[in-house]
Formats: structure tokens, sequence, C-alpha cells
């Protein structure tokens, strides 16, 4: 069932998508080489819980196989879904980070990849391409369009101009009182295809853009996701807000690229103003 937020729930959402966009930028003020991917989950759990939300992903999915961290954490080539553990992080990886907040009712969803030190030119652009292709999506979530130009204008960016390959298994969607509502939204398809947009709508769009096949595995965990070839993968994500004209993200990756800017083990040369 799709979902039509008043103006005030929309308000309320906000808060929430920004809450998720204050975690990530706390998390991107001290990730560096040494820092386990656990750590990372426990600090952000701290900081949603202290500052009045819970973690959306925290016990998602069915009782026998919920989801047990509160954040996604992939490295390198694994797409989505990764599990925090022991390992550390080094000089030349990438780390996608997604986050859910549940607070008054409404969750924000958001996702962030960092690259940590001297990450290779080639997965540098694929960063920079990719978190390009969120905004490429924003633009098409305009009341009357249809969910199909939002796939469209991600698919032809970042396949069409730069040949990736985009993860067709998983994709974007509806988010509001439910973490996953309708519809979906993939990242590829045709113009005028799909459910047709209405105003007050909000979407989570998220790019999975991989810088060799399209094609993935999953790992025996059972949740965690990673590229048939073992290259890397991209993940940006933002909670967005479908409005006359272009949509408008109720998430924020400004605090995270300032954070992200001053840390000095990030390298931020996939920045874009």
């Amino acid at each position: 069932m799709i979902h039509i937020k008043s103006l005030e729930e929309i308000e309320i959402q906000r808060k929430s998508a920004l809450a998720v966009s204050a975690t990530l930028t706390e998390v991107a003020t001290f990730l560096k080489p040494g820092i386990t991917t656990l750590s990372i989950d426990t600090m952000a759990e701290t900081f949603i819980r202290d500052h009045g939300g819970v973690p959306s992903f925290k016990g998602y999915g069915p009782k026998n196989h919920a989801f047990p961290f509160s954040l996604c954490i992939s490295v390198n080539e694994a797409v989505v879904h990764g599990f925090p553990s022991s390992y550390e992080l080094k000089d030349g990886d990438i780390v996608s980070i997604d986050c859910g907040v549940y607070m008054n009712g409404f969750h924000g969803d958001s996702a962030y990849t960092f690259a940590i030190g001297n990450v290779a030119p080639e997965v540098l652009k694929l960063l920079k391409v990719t978190k390009e292709s969120v905004y490429k999506g924003i633009e098409q979530a305009a009341d009357g369009n249809r969910v199909g130009d939002i796939s469209y204008a991600i698919e032809q960016y970042t396949n069409g101009q730069y040949g990736y390959g985009i993860v067709r298994e998983l994709v974007g969607h509806g988010v509001g009182r439910n973490l996953h509502e309708d519809p979906n939204v993939p990242n590829y398809g045709r113009r005028g295809d799909g459910k047709r947009l209405k105003e007050n709508m909000v979407l989570a769009i998220e790019p999975m853009i991989n810088l060799g096949t399209r094609n993935i595995d999953q790992l025996e965990d059972g949740w965690t996701i990673v590229t048939a070839d073992r290259k890397a993968s991209a993940h940006f994500e933002h909670t967005t807000w479908v409005r006359k004209g272009k949509g408008e993200p109720l998430s924020s990756f400004e605090p995270i690229e300032a954070a992200e800017r001053a840390n000095g083990e990030l390298n931020s040369a996939h920045y874009t103003a």
C-alpha cells in the first residue's frame, strides 16, 4: 500500500531522516584505518539512542532471521547488508554505511560510502558517479511522474554513461511508519513505467552500483550481498519527499561531507558540491 503523508507527517519524518544524517556524520568524524566495523556499529547505536531514536535495522526481519546489528556495514565488494565484525578497516578500503532511525513514529533511511585513505582512482570515480546518480533520481521524484522515470535516470547515468553494473535484485522503496513500504524503486527501468508518483509520498532512493558486473552473490550469513566478480560496489541513499517539479531529500549529505573533508584519514576526492 502506498502512503501519502500530510505536511505535518513529512516534517516529523524529516527529523528522523536528519537523525540518520547526524549519525553518519558522527561516524565520519572517527573513521580511520585500524578501526573495526563492529566498533562503528556500537558507537552508532549509542549515538542514536542517546538522541532519542531507535535503530531501524536492529531486529528487522523474521524472528528466526532478524538483522542483528544497528548498521549495515559493507566493505569493498560487499554491496549491502554487511555484518559489522572484527574486521579492521585498511588504507584503500571503501565502506558503505547504511543507517535507519525510528523516531516519533517514522523511519529515516540513508546510506553513504566512505573512502579510507589511498583508494584507487577508478573506485573513487565509482563513488562520485553513484552519489551523483542519487540526485538524478531525486530530480525525477516529482508529482505526476512514474517510478520508471527515477529508475531510467539512474540507469542512464550510471550504466549508460559509465558502463557500471546496476544491482537488480535489490531496490529502493517507500519509507514512512514502516521501514519498507510500497512502491519499490528499481535503479533500472523505462521512462513512463511503474506506479504514478503523487505529492507527499516519501521514497528511499538508493543506487547500488558495481564497478564490474551487475551480478551478485549472498554470503552464508544470509544477509551480506557481494559482487559476483568481487569488484568494488558503491551505495548512496536519501530519504526523498515527492513534490511538484522535483523531489527533495529529507536526509542530508552536507554535514557528512563536511566531516569527511575534515577527517584526514578519509579521501573526499569523490565529493561533489
